[in-house]
């Protein structure tokens, strides 16, 4: 007979700082490795390669219908662009996926480029015919863009737009649309006036980007992303202003904070816009504490050509936090745990950034002492924006709603269970998130 009360060595799963982690299902785990990755980009402690290649395995090993519905996710609601191309991508390796394939692509491919950029994904490993469901979803997405976004996208690349056409064999919605896929294959579509096209053909750039600001012709997330090179330019910031004042739609708020850090005498602007941006975002009741990580990691880029570090995207999600907490306590750790003032807007930003050297990750250390202290004893709310890559572990959650927003694609995490709930990503949604969680909690 077999003796089954016999010791067996254990050995846990620890963060990349040394502390023990939870182990989590595939489901989770799949979740925590797409909704903060942008994918090939190296991290503080992984690289990008190394990523992609655990969301593979992954998808493999979940439900199709979960693969699905995490694109979809990925795409609508956290606005991120690879990632969901990826998962869709593997799960169009799956038999009889087909049909779920083709909803996907249909709904995850928001623009133009993104047609071309799936198809040479699909063509990463070797260059093979497209499945009967990629290529309804390809089809389906196509009628979705209009002459101007064809012709935005239509550029050099592996894949150019042209050749998906031809490979998903779409049908058009009617004449007007069956003229345009004509110019698209003909390759005489007219060129749009954007700032890409016209920097591109060598034009002034002062010249040019002022000229697109008076006319209404650049978009609100174009001015966040080219705000340095405009201001290097010699743009007039008059009109700089005059466009944020008409407001930045389905912007981050990270995109805010990344774009201050280059024109900090528009801050007032930027700030304007990003605060009317989340104004209508519901409202969290009750007290709210909560602790940012600003560990040496959180430091790191997310992407490498980017400017934006994991730190802006907690900075932004802590801003949002402020504006939408009642009642509001803040506090950061690193090798400390320090309580800066709970100013608003850029200011706040400035306040955590400032209120300790960055460099390890002690939260259990911090928890503890905020725990010491009444006024964080009695919160009803307890929110951590971090990484997850603690040297000590966490604690057990006290108050009666506890989250962990996870801002990294790391294997391995510390929030699972001891009365948190788990959240990945720095979307402006993690607000909806919250009520939705605790209505249905009150429910």
């Amino acid at each position: 007979m077999a003796k089954i009360n016999v010791w067996k060595r254990m050995f846990p799963v620890r963060t990349h700082e040394g502390a023990v982690a939870q182990k989590v299902d595939a489901k989770s785990e799949l979740r925590r490795s797409v909704l903060t990755c942008l994918l090939w980009e190296d991290t503080f402690y992984e690289k990008g390669n190394d990523i992609a290649k655990r969301i593979a395995a992954l998808a493999a090993e979940n439900k199709p219908e979960d693969v699905a519905a995490l694109a979809r996710e990925a795409r609508g609601k956290m606005q991120l662009r690879h990632a969901p191309l990826f998962l869709t991508r593997e799960l169009a390796r799956r038999k009889g996926a087909g049909p779920l394939v083709a909803e996907t692509l249909e709904e995850v491919i928001q623009r133009a480029d993104e047609l071309g950029e799936f198809v040479a994904l699909y063509w990463k490993d070797k260059k093979q015919p497209l499945s009967a469901g990629v290529k309804r979803g390809l089809a389906r997405a196509f009628t979705k863009f209009d002459a101007y976004q064809l012709a935005k996208y239509d550029r050099e690349s592996a894949v150019k737009l042209r050749d998906v056409l031809l490979l998903c064999h779409a049908k058009p919605k009617d004449e007007a649309q069956a003229a345009l896929w004509k110019k698209l294959v003909e390759n005489t579509l007219e060129s749009p006036d954007t700032w890409e096209v016209a920097l591109s053909a060598g034009k002034d750039k002062r010249e040019n980007f002022e000229r697109l600001l008076r006319e209404g012709k650049l978009g609100g997330m174009a001015v966040l992303r080219n705000l340095r090179l405009m201001l290097a330019s010699g743009v007039d910031p008059k009109l700089i202003r005059e466009r944020l004042d008409k407001g930045v739609a389905r912007a981050l708020p990270f995109r805010f904070v990344t774009a201050a850090r280059h024109a900090p005498k528009l801050e007032d602007a930027l700030e304007k816009a990003m605060l009317q941006g989340i104004a209508g975002i519901e409202k969290l009741r009750g007290s709210t504490g909560l602790v940012v990580d600003v560990s040496g990691s959180m430091n790191y880029k997310l992407a490498k050509k980017g400017e934006t570090t994991r730190m802006d995207a907690a900075a932004g999600l802590a801003i949002l936090l402020r504006e939408k907490a009642a009642d509001f306590s803040i506090a950061t750790f690193s090798e400390a745990c320090v309580e800066p003032p709970p100013r608003r807007g850029f200011a706040l930003r400035d306040a955590i950034l400032g209120s300790q050297a960055h460099s390890g990750t002690y939260l259990k250390r911090a928890l503890t002492q905020l725990h010491d202290k009444q006024e964080w004893r009695e919160l009803e709310r307890l929110i951590v924006i971090t990484d997850e890559q603690s040297h000590d572990g966490i604690v057990r959650a006290w108050t009666p709603r506890a989250y962990v927003v996870n801002v990294a694609p790391y294997k391995h995490g510390i929030s699972y269970g001891n009365g948190w709930t788990h959240v990945d990503g720095w979307s402006e949604r993690i607000v909806d998130y919250l009520t939705a969680v605790e209505a249905d909690t009150a429910a």
